[in-house]
């Protein structure tokens, strides 16, 4: 495939420094519940290098996952010398920046100038291995019983001194940190959760409710550490790619011995030797050996696949029945595993719909609810009469409902967690974007040979008109073909290779697209193509027009091999239709998806092979172009994906709503260049895209209704004189932890 048809497909980054880049976890009216998780299993970045405008260097920061972080580490790097562009990564908690070389240590210096700890790749993208930073629960412990005793004090004859030590003691213990992280938001005027509970606690306080606000910030604290758990499992659905492939392999050295050593220093060329049930740690070719591997990591399909020498391996899949040998073709770097891994990264930055109307909707939500709080403060005592105290606690209730964390949280939970469930499914999509606009499909255009079919036709006829010296022109039609990597002179070539035809040497080769090949053999121009190629080229004997008509009506590929003058020969070619192609072509008209056939071949073994799919429509004799253009008819009727495998489908990938690029596993621009990359031949990934974009869709619906469902009773209690900060608690980390959870569920799906 053809990465320069795809200029729109290219990965997201950054502009200048301007938008946060990745799927973050927050928005920038909400902060992100897990700033004090415990550090994920990610041990492994990009590897540093040079790009045109200086160099790239990925940083992880495992205290950055919150907006406030962010603005943080912005203003202080931004304007910076020597830093040329910023990219956030909140899920991975991963910076990106695009420096002179001079200025990286300078730029890790004022990161920890701010608290941060960054910690930088080696050569080969290593990480140091994380230092524990799990907290000891012990102090939250203790926060619990104190703002317990607190409220016994409360409601019993106890000194009021002893419920106020009490209370401070909690808070002491538990909410030091959301006051620091709730004063950083402040300062960059950001009114996330931990700027709004800081102040409701600290009113509450004013106001002599010291038990409360005591328990209030101990059930912050619990929920928060429940959350960020719960966020984890997101983070880890993308980190556990990365453990896929082993770190280290046993490799042939010069001598002939073998010895093992990191997977990262193995160069292309070595020879790797692989045990039955060790995972293969880089892509190879098989060179000696036979054994079956489990490609289930990579391509989602379960049912091991038989390799022998000449056959492709793939990191991260396992090897489990015999050992066997292969010579590396790809660096740990440039595995089909760590293309896979890049994609879902980046695919992070890429936001959905739902999700960018749900950030401009926080930024506007959060300072009107800020507003409504003040007001219900002091208008009511103001024009009312009513008593102050009773309507600033409400407004403080309205403060700590008013945080849109649940609703924020919501849709990149959701959006990670299914671009994780199809990566483990063997479907890579390139953004939450595609994700949630796949429910939309009506059309799915698709290619035949090698996409619908095998993609490995037989040579099934072979004809001469008279005059023809079959031989000598068999011999020519093998060297014309061998030339070519297209699957009908593929199958000329192997049937005169079968037969022991000699091919004919052939000098200025030329590719006709949708048409054929040309050649010059012994200082005649031969040619070799399709009813087209034939038409364009003169006027031809009836009965070859009648051989191609019978021919073609019995779905065969028909060329025919032409000198200077006329036709020679014919030669006819049969593909195979895939059995899960019928399958998935089914399940698509079930989901109410219609499907067309764009091919190159002519119409009736268009219209035959389609006929046998039950297919809606079908179109032969279809130049790049011609599909480019039935894809933006199909346009005007409603959504439209493309699925193609080759260079001729690039103009109507590169234009259809989604383009889908067909066994990206074994292609080496595909996934970088496919909005949904399937990583093996197998149709029935496209209705499992479409279930999990709905499935998707379906979710992030149910997240926006129980967040704002929530906020909105609890907002109408408070109002109602029933709220109590405890309920404002509840309402706006239970309704976070709601969404969360039903987010994940993706993963199962």
């Amino acid at each position: 495939m053809a990465a320069a048809a795809f200029a729109r497909l290219g990965s997201p980054s950054a502009t200048g420094t301007g938008a946060p880049q990745g799927n973050a976890l927050t928005a920038d009216a909400c902060g992100c519940s897990c700033c004090d998780a415990p550090p994920v299993e990610f041990t492994r970045l990009s590897a540093p290098r040079a790009v045109a405008d200086g160099v790239r260097t990925p940083i992880r920061i495992m205290q950055m996952d919150c907006p406030v972080e962010e603005g943080l580490i912005r203003s202080k790097l931004e304007g910076m010398p020597g830093v040329k562009r910023l990219e956030f990564n909140l899920v991975q908690r991963v910076l990106t920046v695009v420096h002179e070389p001079a200025a990286l240590d300078d730029i890790a210096e004022a990161i920890r100038s701010l608290g941060f700890q960054p910690e930088l790749p080696d050569a080969q993208g290593r990480l140091a291995e994380a230092e524990e930073t799990h907290k000891p629960w012990w102090p939250l412990g203790l926060a619990v019983t104190a703002a317990a005793a607190a409220e016994v004090v409360h409601w019993t004859a106890l000194p009021h001194w002893l419920g106020l030590v009490f209370a401070l003691l909690a808070i002491a213990l538990c909410g030091l940190g959301t006051y620091r992280k709730g004063f950083v938001a402040l300062r960059y005027l950001n009114l996330n959760i931990n700027a709004l509970m800081s102040i409701a606690v600290t009113g509450a306080m004013l106001l002599g409710q010291w038990p409360e606000a005591a328990m209030v910030m101990v059930l912050f604290t619990i929920a928060e550490k429940v959350e960020a758990r719960s966020l984890d499992r997101a983070r880890n659905a993308i980190a556990g790619l990365l453990r896929l492939a082993p770190d280290r392999a046993t490799v042939q050295r010069e001598d002939g011995s073998w010895q093992e050593v990191e997977a990262s220093a193995i160069a292309v060329g070595s020879v790797v030797r692989v045990r039955p049930g060790e995972r293969i740690a880089l892509d190879g070719e098989v060179v000696r050996g036979h054994s079956t591997v489990n490609q289930a990591p990579i391509t989602g399909e379960s049912i091991p696949v038989d390799k022998a020498p000449g056959d492709r391996v793939f990191a991260g899949t396992v090897n489990e029945a015999g050992a066997f040998e292969y010579r590396v073709t790809a660096g740990a770097e440039d595995t089909a595993l760590a293309r896979i891994i890049h994609a879902v990264e980046q695919a992070q930055g890429v936001k959905a719909p739902t999700q960018r109307f749900i950030d401009r909707f926080a930024k506007v939500y959060t300072p009107m609810v800020f507003a409504g709080a003040l007001l219900v403060a002091v208008v009511p005592p103001l024009l009312a009469g009513g008593g102050w105290q009773e309507w600033i606690y409400k407004a403080l209730v309205l403060l700590v409902i008013a945080c849109p964390c649940a609703l924020v949280i919501s849709t990149p939970v959701s959006i990670v967690s299914g671009l994780a469930a199809a990566a483990r499914k063997g479907i890579l999509i390139k953004g939450g974007v595609y994700l949630e606009e796949g429910r939309k499909l009506r059309w799915i255009a698709l290619d035949k040979t090698g996409t619908i079919t095998n993609g490995k036709p037989v040579q099934t006829d072979m004809e001469w008109l008279d005059g023809t010296d079959a031989a000598h022109a068999r011999g020519i039609a093998a060297g014309l073909a061998a030339l070519s990597d297209h699957p009908v002179s593929e199958a000329i070539a192997y049937a005169a290779q079968a037969d022991g035809v000699a091919p004919a040497h052939v000098d200025g080769f030329a590719a006709l697209p949708g048409r054929g090949v040309r050649g010059t053999a012994e200082g005649i121009v031969y040619l070799l193509g399709n009813r087209r190629l034939v038409e364009e080229h003169g006027t031809q004997p009836p009965m070859v027009a009648e051989r191609f008509e019978a021919l073609e009506r019995q779905g065969r590929s028909v060329v025919a091999l032409m000198g200077a003058e006329r036709v020679l020969g014919l030669f006819a070619v049969a593909d195979t239709v895939k059995e899960t192609s019928r399958a998935a072509i089914e399940d698509l008209h079930t989901l109410g998806v219609h499907t067309v056939m764009l091919s190159g071949d002519n119409a009736h073994i268009a219209e035959a092979v389609a006929a046998q799919m039950g297919m809606d429509r079908a179109f032969g004799e279809m130049l790049p172009e011609g599909k480019l253009q039935a894809v933006e008819a199909l346009g005007k009727e409603g959504l439209v994906g493309m699925v193609g495998d080759g260079i001729n489908d690039a103009p109507a990938l590169a234009r259809a709503d989604i383009g889908f690029a067909m066994g990206a596993m074994g292609t080496d621009t595909a996934i970088e260049t496919a909005d949904v990359a399937l990583m093996d031949d197998d149709l029935r990934k496209l209705p499992a895209f479409v279930r999990l974009s709905r499935a998707t869709r379906s979710i992030l619906v149910q997240n926006i209704v129980l967040a704002l469902g929530i906020k909105s009773v609890f907002l109408a209690l408070t109002l109602a004189g029933l709220g109590t900060m405890w309920m404002a608690v509840f309402a706006d980390v239970g309704s976070s932890l709601l969404v969360v959870a039903n987010g994940l569920r993706l993963l199962r799906a």
